[in-house]
């Protein structure tokens, strides 16, 4: 290629995000990493020398316009990839329209806002947006119903966003990892009561691995929609 490839990352401080970050960051690729606030965004710039940071509160979508604005957005993307998520269980019966609007921003409505102003970057590249998404984003069950409408929302984005930037030959990958060894797993296993043990779950490693063989794949063929299960 000769050319380092950028990448913009969400969720880079934990888990797959990590990962997938510490993975592209061995190789030489340029990285800008997506921080909540500066005092994060200095944390991650320690982390990855050499990275770029942009900052923004993915809790709150209206406002990352103002944010951008206020920073030197990259000018080339070769991808996007959406990994940060926030979850939180509840039933119907319980769950509060806060609730409701914190998972739906976080995991849905920030992807959409980020991707937008990232578009005209992406199509120039003829770059690549990865959606990590969930297996609740194919199936939704009891106590899940917030999150996993958040991740069905963020299937159908993905999709149509692949049907609208395909003639622009920009790549559009959904992931769906089952249950991750992660922080977010942890605070899902507290949620519901039950003893954690990371041995059970898949290796943040193992998803990362999944999602830059999709970045990597030749030109000619695209990874639409990739299910990563646990394999024990």
């Amino acid at each position: 290629m000769g050319r380092m490839s950028t990448h913009v990352i969400t969720g880079a401080g934990s888990g797959i995000g990590a990962a997938v970050a510490r993975r592209l960051h061995a190789r030489g690729d340029e990285l800008v990493l997506h921080a909540r606030d500066a005092a994060r965004a200095k944390e991650l710039a320690a982390e990855f020398p050499g990275a770029r940071t942009l900052v923004g509160d993915l809790a709150d979508p209206d406002r990352l316009s103002w944010a951008f604005s206020h920073q030197t957005m990259p000018e080339r993307v070769d991808s996007l990839l959406h990994i940060a998520g926030v979850i939180d269980l509840g039933a119907v019966g319980d769950l509060t329209p806060k609730t409701w609007h914190h998972q739906l921003n976080v995991n849905l409505v920030a992807p959409a806002e980020l991707t937008r102003h990232l578009l005209p970057q992406l199509r120039l590249a003829k770059g690549h947006v990865v959606f990590v998404n969930s297996g609740a984003g194919l199936t939704a069950h009891g106590e899940w119903g917030a999150y996993a409408a958040s991740k069905h929302g963020l299937k159908a984005l993905a999709d149509a966003l692949r049907h609208e930037e395909h003639d622009n030959g920009v790549r559009v990958t959904s992931v769906y990892p089952g249950r991750t060894a992660s922080p977010m797993q942890a605070k899902v296993h507290q949620q519901e009561g039950k003893e954690y043990d990371p041995e059970r779950w898949i290796d943040p490693e193992s998803v990362a691995t999944a999602l830059v063989m999709a970045l990597d794949l030749p030109r000619d063929a695209e990874v639409n929609d990739l299910s990563v299960r646990p394999g024990r």
